[in-house]
């Protein structure tokens, strides 16, 4: 067998299966208490999810110099026919309330308001209210706002309209939003996983084995992460923590499904099921090795990303299919072996019992397609192509706070109340740090600028005037924080405060942290989708020991994930009526759909050459479609059912990659794999394989060499 066969043999032991049950046990039990921290070590600040040398990161840097690090609640009163004495009491009360709390990070010394709207006949008023981050970061931004809403729970129901937004809003908002998320993901991927194995194995008994397997692999990378977050600076954050969870999921019982699949087969032709283990490791092995090594690979070229919480994402992914891949190679296959037979009930396999794909759906699926493999593909890849058109759709240039939610929170409606009665930008100031030498000449320069209101240019009260040459300045803007005008004001400051000399000023907030973001996710989607097309190519060349095989393979993925995401623009658009994309959402779908989307041509391919060797590309291709059709269906309903479960939180951008990767995963399992792969290696037969020994063999056997003679071509040209 070889080092893999060595290996596998190692694995599979009469006695080896009982250490590795021990071990795991031992690790699972020391894997549980760190794991449920993983959640306490979650960074969600800003500097977690910035490109890290962006201005606005270098703003957050330096202004620590000047001010706590803290997050405004913009506390909103309103009435629109005019504020009555009743309302400016209690205003005025809840304001002094709110100078006295102290809990969760509120600052209420530092308490600014009532600001009214205007001083006749006001019909609003803003009470501001500074939250430090304190050492849980935005996690602990929910609790203060709870406190202040307590404040105004107690005022008498008296037709005043209050709501709590801003910053703080917005991010308490989100903490809920987010609270519970990884019990929501895990057992609807739980959920999702249990119903498809159940219609895949027909077992309750067998279904157990991988479910309780691929839980152990997810708290084992919980807790390897959490160690990593808290001992070696990995930085994980709320989005990166519940893709993992479905990560996990998904891939770890795709190699499950692939893994009994082979193991069935062998048990139909072995006595011995540890032999039959054995060769199942063998010869599955290195497609689910292949597979995962595509993705980890993947996963990790996101470390070239500018965005923290793309950057950050890479190593969290990568580590937690390092781990499924390992459980499901070594605890998976000794629980199988230690269970025998019996846990197939009620289908056991027994020795010479018959091969059900052997006369199956796929395999007469292949045989259809073998009558006019060209006619398939072309026609195929037409309609996907069509689909692609979707794209056009597509509007992934940002999404604002209150296209974030697909529901209204209360910091949505508080900010469209806000926004009637103040400058929009009020509560989210632009924040400018320059040389303190310039500074009159950096606050100058910034009040010519249009869209900043040139009286709300100030050092904010209980700021230090200067620290180490470096003065901090705050300004209001014009336009809601969030919008593209807000946006465009801060590329006009930067251009008018960089032109003060030797003043080395720097403008950063909410709003300019959302440009550079925005920039940062594009610059990041041109660089790493070739550097991630041209890893999988690398992998593929490697396993498959072919040039065109790999090439048509990340063609025909490339087409799911255009075809893809053009009908998810179409449905976003027209359906679910989601006005935007996130900047970063074409690169994660890309990066899930072709890392995982890969997996199931491998699981193909690389049975369809083991085929291949033993007679022919055609026989090949279709015994490894009729042998790998079901497994790789049901891994592709598995993966798309545990990324839909992202499309079950209340958040646009969660919903929108769930979904997108969702349907991905269907149409190149349904589609692109069973019909447009099969086909073309169908139609390109031995070329396939282009220019390994297996093409070599089966060009001579297709185009046999004439006999050396006296007019061969070898009698005339020599050696």
């Amino acid at each position: 067998m070889g080092g893999a066969g060595r290996a596998a043999r190692l694995v599979c032991g009469r006695r080896a299966k009982w250490i590795i049950l021990v071990l795991w046990v031992v690790v699972l039990a020391a894997a549980g208490p760190a794991a449920s921290k993983l959640t306490d070590a979650e960074k969600n600040d800003a500097s977690a999810w910035l490109p890290g040398n962006a201005e606005s990161t270098k703003v957050v840097d330096q202004s620590k110099d000047f001010l706590p690090q803290n997050v405004t609640a913009v506390v909103v009163f309103a009435r629109s026919s005019g504020l009555t004495p009743a309302d400016n009491r209690i205003i005025a009360s809840d304001a002094a309330q709110m100078r006295t709390l102290t809990a969760h990070g509120i600052v209420g010394a530092q308490v600014q308001g009532p600001i009214l709207d205007r001083a006749e006949a006001p019909r609003a008023a803003l009470v501001l209210v500074p939250i430090t981050f304190g050492d849980n970061g935005w996690n602990s931004i929910g609790k203060a706002v709870d406190e202040i809403r307590a404040v105004l729970d107690d005022n008498p129901d008296n037709g005043l309209e209050t709501h709590i937004t801003g910053p703080g809003g917005v991010a308490a908002d989100s903490s809920d939003a987010f609270q519970g998320i990884d019990g929501t993901l895990l057992f609807a991927a739980l959920a999702v996983v249990v119903v498809i194995l159940l219609f895949t194995y027909r077992s309750p008994t067998l279904l157990l084995v991988p479910v309780v397997c691929v839980v152990g692999a997810l708290f084992v990378a919980q807790a390897l992460i959490y160690v990593l977050a808290r001992h070696a600076s990995l930085v994980v954050n709320a989005q990166s923590a519940g893709i993992l969870t479905v990560l996990v999921f998904g891939a770890g019982t795709d190699y499950a499904l692939l893994l009994v699949a082979r193991y069935r087969e062998e048990l139909r032709r072995h006595e011995d099921r540890h032999e039959a283990m054995a060769l199942a490791l063998h010869r599955a092995g290195p497609a689910v090795i292949a597979s995962a090594s595509t993705v980890i690979l993947g996963m990790l070229c996101l470390l070239a990303a500018e965005m923290n919480s793309t950057n950050g994402l890479g190593p969290v992914a990568a580590i937690g299919v390092a781990v499924a891949l390992l459980v499901m190679l070594t605890l998976f296959p000794a629980v199988l072996l230690i269970l025998g037979r019996w846990i197939f009930w009620p289908v056991i396999p027994h020795l010479g019992s018959p091969e059900p794909t052997e006369t199956g759906l796929w395999a007469r699926t292949g045989r259809r397609i073998a009558r006019r493999p060209r006619a398939v593909w072309i026609g195929t890849v037409a309609a996907l192509g069509a689909l692609s058109f979707g794209l056009l759709a597509l509007n992934a240039e940002g999404l604002t706070t209150a296209e974030s939610f697909t529901g209204k929170p209360d910091s949505v409606v508080g900010q469209t109340v806000q926004a009637r009665y103040f400058p929009a930008g009020t509560g989210q100031p632009l924040q400018v740090v320059a040389n303190t030498s310039s500074l009159d000449a950096v606050r100058a320069s910034l009040a010519t600028v249009s869209g900043v209101v040139p009286e709300s240019i100030v050092v904010p009260p209980d700021v230090p005037a200067e620290r180490d040459g470096r003065s901090y300045v705050e300004a209001t803007l014009t336009d809601a924080a969030d919008s593209g005008a807000a946006q465009d004001t801060v590329d006009d400051a930067r251009a008018a405060v960089h032109a003060v000399p030797q003043a080395d000023a720097l403008v950063g907030g909410g709003t300019a942290a959302q440009l550079d973001s925005n920039r940062a996710s594009v610059r990041d989607e041109k660089l790493l989708i070739p550097v991630i097309l041209a890893v999988v190519l690398i992998i593929l060349a490697l396993l498959l020991r072919a040039v065109v095989a790999p090439v048509v393979l990340i063609a025909t993925v490339v087409l799911s994930f255009t075809a893809a995401l053009g009908v998810s623009a179409l449905v976003f658009r027209h359906i679910f009526d989601f006005p935007a994309e996130d900047t970063s959402f074409p690169l994660l779908v890309f990066v899930f759909l072709v890392a995982l989307g890969i997996d199931y041509n491998i699981f193909l391919t690389t049975r369809v050459r083991e085929e291949s060797i033993r007679s022919d590309t055609r026989t090949g291709a279709l015994t490894g479609l009729a042998a790998t059709g079901g497994v790789i269906t049901s891994a592709g309903l598995v993966l798309a059912g545990t990324f839909a479960a992202l499309a079950t939180l209340p958040i646009v951008g969660f919903a929108e990659i769930g979904f997108a990767v969702a349907l991905g995963v269907l149409v190149d399992t349904l589609v692109v794999r069973s019909v447009v792969v099969t086909a073309l290696i169908l139609d390109l037969r031995e070329r396939m394989w282009w220019p390994s020994a297996l093409w070599r063999r089966d060009a001579r056997h297709t185009h046999p060499t004439p006999p050396a003679g006296p007019d061969s071509s070898e009698s005339r040209t020599g050696p």
